[in-house]
């Protein structure tokens, strides 16, 4: 009987240090219930580099239009970026075409006190972007859907993405990050031709998962 409860006992530890170990949190920064599953250590490392180099303004393409009810799936940029940014006296622009995309995003934002860190805009990313005249310190491009096995699909996001570096690039500098969003999917995903074209500018691959992180190379 004591060998059988031994038993049980090794089990339920076991599948409890599993959950743990898959369970990705941004704590402190959020609460620990919040699981950003494989997007998390490019996400931390991001806040890390943005800390270090002391990021004032954030770029964002594609709202995360369900706030933190997505962590996992979607990985919640816009209010991650947006609560970093207010911590450290930043400011965060997110542009998505979707109007009810904002809608959604701008009742996420202002349910966490973010409104006055985040400001969002409905438009084609590409036109936001080449009108933006701030200097930036921080990029994350997300914005066209990518498709596993629709190959027009994927060369339209992958080319869109890459349009959206072409926009911006005025505005970026040598300390400025760059986050990539579903990098490791069939074909290079979205960030394919943008990595090809970034190295070929000087920039380097400093993290590279589901999500690539980009910086210039020094």
């Amino acid at each position: 009987m004591k060998f059988v409860l031994l038993f049980v006992s090794v089990v339920l530890l076991a599948v409890i240090l599993r959950k743990l170990f898959r369970y990705k949190t941004l704590a402190p920064l959020l609460p620990r219930k919040y699981n950003f599953g494989k997007r998390r250590d490019t996400l931390r490392e991001v806040l890390r580099l943005l800390d270090e180099r002391g990021a004032k303004v954030l770029l964002e393409t594609g709202v995360a239009r369900m706030g933190l009810e997505k962590s996992k799936g979607d990985g919640a940029s816009t209010i991650v970026f947006g609560l970093w940014a207010k911590n450290n006296d930043a400011h965060l622009y997110s542009v998505d075409i979707d109007p009810e995309a904002t809608r959604r995003a701008g009742v996420a934002v202002d349910a966490m006190g973010l409104g006055d860190s985040v400001t969002l805009a409905t438009s084609d990313s590409v036109e936001y972007l080449d009108e933006f005249t701030d200097t930036v310190d921080f990029l994350y491009l997300d914005s066209y859907d990518y498709h596993k096995t629709d190959t027009a699909i994927q060369k339209a996001s992958q080319d869109h993405h890459l349009k959206e570096i072409n926009a911006i690039e005025g505005c970026l500098h040598d300390d400025t990050v760059i986050l990539i969003d579903d990098c490791d999917l069939p074909n290079g995903g979205k960030g394919k031709l943008v990595i090809q074209y970034l190295t070929e500018a000087g920039w380097k691959i400093h993290m590279s998962e589901y999500q690539v992180i980009m910086v210039m190379g020094k």
